[in-house]
C-alpha cells in the first residue's frame, strides 16, 4: 500500500521558501524537530510527517518529483506482520550496549601520517616568551658597527663624538638587558626540567569503562608522542574535584579536550546549538558538556588555542558514521579520524613546552585521577 498526503504543503511545514537550499531545509527541520518530536512533547504522527517533508525536499531527486506533482513520491506504509497467529513473537532489537562486545582497536599505519616524521624530534622545554636569538644578534653586530668610528675618535668633532657616544651607551645598555633576559629565560627552562623533567603523562586512565581505555591507548600510540605532547587523565573544571575531562593533550599552545562515548550504532552529528543528533532524530541516548567545557578551559588558558574532541565508539558489531562539522569548538570523531585530524592539528604546536600552562593543567588533574 502507497501513503501520498496531498493536503499539506511540505515547504509551509518546515517553514521554508520554494528556493530553499538543503542547509535551509536542514536547520528548518532540526528547530521543528526540537519541539515536534514525541520525547519533546510532539506527537508520532506529526513527527513523523515532518520527518516526511524533510527527507522529500533534502534529496534532491525526490524534491524534483515533489515539485513536479505537489506531492510527496510514493512512500511505502508499514507491512502489515506476516507472523502467523500464535506463533511467538520475535525478540525486539537490543537498544542497550552490548556489554560483551569491543570496538576493534585503530590500525592507522604510523607512516601514513604527514606529521609522524616530527615523533623523531625533541621538545624545547621552557616558557615562550624569551628573546630568542635574533634580538642578541642584532645587539652584537650594532655594537660592533658602533665601535668601528673609535679609530676615528681624534678627527671627530665634539658634537658628533658626543652622539656617538651616546648611542654607543644606548648599545651597551640593550646588550645588559638582552643579557638580563637570556638569564632569566635559562633560569626558567631549569626550573621547568627540575620541576616536571621528562613526565609527559598525568593522572590515571579510567580503563574499566570500554571507551576511556580505547582512548588511552590511541592517545599513547599516537599523538602522545608527538615532542613536547603533555596527557592528562581525569581534569577536572574550575570549581570540580571530578573528572569532567576524560583525557587531553597538550602541544605548545594547542590543548585537546576529549571526550570518550560508547553508542549505539548509526550517525551522529552536532548542530549548531551543540545538540546531538541520531539518524535524523534529536539523540535521547547520551549527552556531552565538551562545548561548556572547551570554553572554560579557553577562558582560563588565554592564549592557549583549545578544541574538544568527542570519540565515539559502536557499542555493536555494526556501521557507526559522524559528521565531523564542528559546533562550538568540538569535532565529533572516528578513532581514525582522531588520530588524523587532532593529531596533525596538535603537531602545528609541538616542540615547545609551556610551563605556566602546564602548571595549571596539572593542577586541574582531580583528586581521583591523582589519588590512584
Amino acid at each position: 500500500m502507497i501513503t501520498r498526503v496531498d493536503d499539506v504543503d511540505y515547504y509551509e511545514l518546515l517553514g521554508v521558501r520554494r528556493d530553499a537550499g538543503q542547509a535551509e531545509v536542514r536547520s528548518a527541520f532540526r528547530a521543528l524537530a526540537k519541539v515536534l518530536h514525541p520525547d519533546a512533547g510532539g506527537t508520532a504522527g506529526t513527527f513523523r510527517l515532518l520527518k516526511t517533508a524533510y527527507e522529500t525536499l533534502s534529496d534532491p531527486v525526490r524534491r524534483a518529483e515533489y515539485d513536479r506533482g505537489g506531492s510527496t513520491p510514493a512512500v511505502p506504509a508499514p507491512r502489515p506482520s506476516a507472523r502467523p497467529r500464535g506463533a511467538a513473537a520475535r525478540p525486539r532489537p537490543r537498544t542497550r550496549h552490548d556489554p560483551a562486545f569491543v570496538p576493534p582497536r585503530c590500525t592507522v599505519p604510523p607512516a601514513s601520517l604527514p606529521w609522524w616524521h616530527l615523533t623523531r624530534h625533541q621538545a624545547v622545554i621552557g616558557p615562550s616568551g624569551g628573546p630568542g636569538h635574533a634580538p642578541g644578534v642584532a645587539a652584537v653586530l650594532g655594537a660592533l658597527l658602533l665601535a668601528a668610528p673609535l679609530l676615528a675618535v681624534g678627527s671627530m668633532s665634539p658634537v658628533v663624538l658626543l652622539g656617538w657616544l651616546a648611542l654607543v651607551a644606548a648599545a651597551a645598555l640593550t646588550a645588559l638587558r638582552l643579557g638580563r633576559a637570556y638569564l632569566r629565560a635559562a633560569r626558567a627552562r631549569a626550573a621547568a626540567l627540575a620541576e616536571f623533567g621528562d613526565r609527559a603523562e598525568f593522572g590515571v586512565p579510567d580503563t574499566e569503562p570500554v571507551a576511556e581505555r580505547l582512548t588511552a591507548e590511541l592517545i599513547a600510540r599516537y599523538p602522545g608522542r608527538l615532542p613536547g605532547a603533555k596527557v592528562f587523565h581525569g581534569l577536572s573544571r574550575p570549581g570540580s574535584v571530578f573528572a569532567d575531562v576524560d583525557h587531553a593533550i597538550l602541544c605548545g599552545h594547542r590543548l585537546v579536550l576529549v571526550e570518550s562515548k560508547l553508542w549505539l550504532p548509526g550517525h551522529y552529528e552536532l548542530d549548531d546549538d551543540g545538540a546531538l543528533w541520531r539518524n535524523g532524530h534529536p539523540f535521547r541516548g547520551g549527552q556531552t558538556s565538551l562545548a561548556e567545557t572547551v570554553a572554560t578551559f579557553a577562558e582560563m588558558l588565554p592564549g592557549v588555542e583549545v578544541r574538544g574532541a568527542l570519540l565515539v565508539y559502536p557499542s555493536s558489531d555494526a556501521e557507526l558514521t559522524v559528521d565531523e562539522t564542528p559546533a562550538g569548538g568540538v569535532h565529533p570523531l572516528l578513532a581514525e579520524g582522531f588520530v588524523r585530524t587532532m593529531g596533525g592539528w596538535l603537531a602545528g604546536g609541538c616542540g615547545v613546552m609551556d610551563p605556566h600552562t602546564l602548571r595549571v593543567l596539572r593542577d586541574r588533574v582531580s583528586r581521583e585521577a591523582a589519588a590512584v
